[in-house]
């Protein structure tokens, strides 16, 4: 994929903000409105099955991607966020609830081709499953919210679309429930019901769905869009109010935002020296801060 216009519209100098598809805008703070508004590239470059990997613009809807997979027997490890891009939620950083059963959204980025602050186009990471490269610098442009360099085309790694894909939901011990089942793709808590996602072959899923007790359900329930936050493991049993939880996973849902916590200094300090090493004049998305607007 040409990324030369791309790199020509962020240009080497003023502020500038990369938009996806705007779903996750709030996250990270606002930019500043001055900065000029350019958007990545879109569109599927190749899809290859028998090598789990495809490439695609950052711009393309994830909606798109993970319907063009399914139609190969493929899919990602991407929410199916409707009206979000792909470059938009690995920016963003955040995993759909099935997290538990198909890892972090970081970990499906295997090569990134960026523009960098200076207008510039550069890759970082390999184009294979099993690429080994040292540190992996597109692990940290995932969550970086677009302020080290913005995400031009990427390579992703796939997995087999799942024979069945079943939820099930009842009044179950969330916790007991996840020791007692074999790798639950999801599981999640209102502190009353619990849903669990299931994967897999159709004897697997039907074993596993008899053992859990549960009814089957068409989804996992609506979650709370106030706040989301991350708490320790023994925190969960502690929380009040309406919340979902993302059991095994430590993230929470929930109708209020948490106590607000103090970022330790050495990680501002880091996260600092990170910035003006790949922003020096802090042009990229400026006023966006990965830390939750620590400074």
């Amino acid at each position: 994929m040409d990324l030369t216009a791309f790199a020509d519209d962020v240009g080497p100098d003023g502020p500038v903000t990369c938009v996806g598809g705007s779903t996750q805008w709030a996250v990270g703070g606002e930019v500043d409105p001055s900065a000029r508004v350019v958007r990545a590239p879109e569109g599927i470059e190749w899809i290859v099955p028998e090598e789990m990997t495809l490439c695609c613009g950052a711009g393309t809807p994830v909606t798109v991607l993970l319907d063009a997979l399914a139609e190969r027997g493929q899919t990602v490890a991407l929410p199916r966020w409707e009206g979000a891009t792909v470059g938009g939620i690995l920016a963003v950083g955040r995993s759909g609830v099935d997290r538990l059963g198909r890892g972090p959204v970081r970990d499906t980025l295997l090569q990134a081709r960026v523009v960098t602050a200076g207008g510039l186009v550069a890759k970082a990471g390999g184009p294979t499953v099993k690429n080994v490269s040292g540190y992996d610098l597109c692990r940290l442009l995932v969550g970086s919210l677009g302020t080290l360099a913005f995400l031009g085309e990427v390579i992703l790694r796939t997995r087999p679309l799942p024979e069945a894909i079943r939820w099930l939901a009842g009044p179950a011990d969330p916790f007991e429930l996840r020791r007692r089942l074999h790798a639950p793709t999801s599981v999640l808590w209102d502190g009353t019901t619990t849903w669990i996602l299931l994967e897999g072959d159709h004897a697997d899923v039907d074993a596993e769905a008899a053992r859990s007790g549960l009814a089957e359900v068409a989804g996992p329930p609506e979650l709370p869009t106030v706040a989301r936050w991350s708490v320790r493991p023994g925190g969960l049993r502690e929380l009040s109010g309406r919340f979902v939880a993302e059991v095994g996973v430590g993230i929470v849902h929930h109708t209020q935002p948490p106590a607000q916590q103090e970022v330790d200094v050495e990680v501002v300090r880091l996260n600092r020296a990170v910035k003006e090493r790949f922003d020096p004049s802090g042009r990229l998305n400026p006023g966006r801060c990965p830390l939750g607007g620590a400074t």
